[in-house]
């Protein structure tokens, strides 16, 4: 019974990601492609199963508990990515289960690993669905419902707080939560309108800036080419990328509090903000001068301008490219990837540990140093002037353990099933951290689909584990979460 009230909730949100089809569906009307009866026939069946899902168990709808978000959050990430198949299975007969689900759940949680190949050949609108789930998934389907969700009768604090990534969970930018949450997706959305004319600006067509738009705000990678932004050529196109890329990876809360506030005082204000802008910055020009004093080419300005793409790209967890960087002397694949762990905010659409965890972990770490010299002085961790609660702590302690235990688990898991540790351990990377291309078998010339289907389900739970970042799933396979 008590599973009854988060499946009456699912419905509803099943019945709501119906109506997103018909974003597809109207490409498809457009352009007169050959997908548009699959969105047709995915939007009828979605949403006939949401409302029946929801009208059988609408007695059951109660407030929210804590454990119903953990467990609402989860299944709902799984179930969506099913629902989500449909306009591919049917648009696309020959593609296995498997694959449409990897490539959805790769959408939803905006990790951009794609199986498919020949991507300029699709219909248009399949092309429109893959890059729309990177634009939902981005800031969170839940979130987006529970802006809504007080309409409904249902509170929402719970579900946002089982979403919402970072350690410091319990800050809220309005009173209400709903609130909060339809003042990101303004944010959000307002952005995504400037991404998406600068786009069109720079030389694309309409809708290739769009489904572009949504990969770039979403950090996804997805794109409506096999070679990425390679497909485009132009300087211009790819600077625009840049700076969309830097602006998704910071929290789009501080946006918020830029335009209630009018002024950018508060993204110097705020620490994790005025870390990450450097951090970019100086990897690009190390990457750059690195390429140009390796000669890889003949000019260190377009040594800059690929790495300026590729770097930001692989490190806010985007996954674009525009060059083979695998090709690149190993160094720099290597500290791409490395970045991508760790180098965006929270509270953005990146993935990885967040920038946030690191700092706490670097200051808990000098003051460990400094315990050591003097064992009795009291020397608390602060962050923006404010002292850091021990709980915040041991829970940036907890997630970081898990983090390198799923990371060895995964990587273990794909040597065992038979790849190389190069693909195993940057496959595992880049589907923790939802970045998308590793290196070696799953590198940026190449994709996922030569795994077998062991490897993609292994990569699809890594993907559904790294967006929900660890916790919120892992939490549901302890005894504790499911006795009375």
């Amino acid at each position: 019974m008590g599973l009854l009230p988060v499946i009456a909730m699912i419905g509803r949100m099943v019945a709501l990601f119906a109506l997103l089809m018909l974003v597809p569906l109207g490409f498809a009307w457009f352009d007169h492609d050959r997908g548009e009866d699959a969105f047709i026939t995915a939007t009828l069946i979605t949403f006939g199963c949401g409302l029946v899902m929801s009208l059988a168990t609408r007695r059951f709808r109660r407030e929210l508990q804590p454990r119903d978000g953990f467990l609402l959050v989860t299944l709902t990430w799984l179930i969506l990515p099913a629902f989500a198949t449909l306009p591919l299975l049917l648009a696309m007969p020959d593609l296995s289960f498997t694959d449409a689900y990897f490539e959805t759940m790769s959408g939803l949680t905006t990790t951009g690993a794609t199986v498919l190949t020949g991507l300029e050949k699709l219909p248009l609108s399949v092309n429109v669905w893959r890059c729309f789930l990177v634009l939902v998934g981005g800031m969170g389907i839940i979130v987006l419902v529970v802006a809504i969700l007080p309409l409904m009768g249902v509170g929402a604090t719970q579900l946002f707080k089982s979403e919402t990534a970072g350690p410091m969970k319990d800050q809220k930018l309005t009173p209400r939560i709903a609130e909060t949450a339809r003042g990101l997706w303004a944010v959000y959305f307002t952005v995504a309108t400037a991404c998406f004319l600068s786009f069109h600006w720079a030389g694309m067509g309409w809708a290739d800036a769009f489904m572009h738009m949504c990969s770039t705000m979403g950090l996804g990678g997805f794109a409506a080419y096999d070679a990425s932004f390679g497909a485009f050529n132009s300087p211009l196109i790819e600077a625009v990328a840049v700076f969309f890329m830097l602006l998704a990876g910071v929290n789009f809360s501080l946006y918020f509090l830029v335009w209630k506030k009018r002024s950018l005082l508060v993204l110097w204000r705020d620490l994790e903000a005025r870390v990450y802008f450097p951090l970019m910055i100086g990897s690009v020009l190390l990457i750059a001068a690195f390429l140009s004093w390796h000669g890889v080419y003949p000019t260190f300005w377009e040594s800059l301008r690929h790495a300026a793409f590729n770097v930001v790209s692989i490190a806010t967890t985007t996954g674009f490219a525009t060059v083979d960087y695998a090709q690149w002397p190993i160094f720099a694949p290597v500290t791409m990837l490395f970045l991508c762990s760790f180098a965006t905010c929270a509270g953005s659409t990146g993935g990885g540990i967040k920038l946030i965890r690191s700092l706490l972990l670097h200051k808990q770490a000098q003051r460990e140093l400094t315990r050591i010299v003097h064992p009795r002085a009291v020397v608390p961790v602060t962050l923006g002037g404010a002292v850091v609660p021990n709980q915040v702590l041991a829970s940036v302690q907890a997630f970081m353990l898990i983090y390198g235990s799923v990371m060895v688990v995964v990587t273990m898991l794909l040597l065992f099933s038979g790849l190389d540790l190069i693909t195993a351990s940057t496959a595992a990377i880049a589907c923790i951290n939802n970045t998308g291309p590793g290196l070696g078998q799953v590198g940026p010339a190449n994709n996922f689909q030569g795994l077998t289907d062991f490897q993609t389900w292994v990569c699809t739970f890594a993907m559904l584990l790294g967006r929900l970042e660890l916790l919120s799933v892992l939490v549901l396979f302890t005894p504790t979460f499911w006795r009375r």
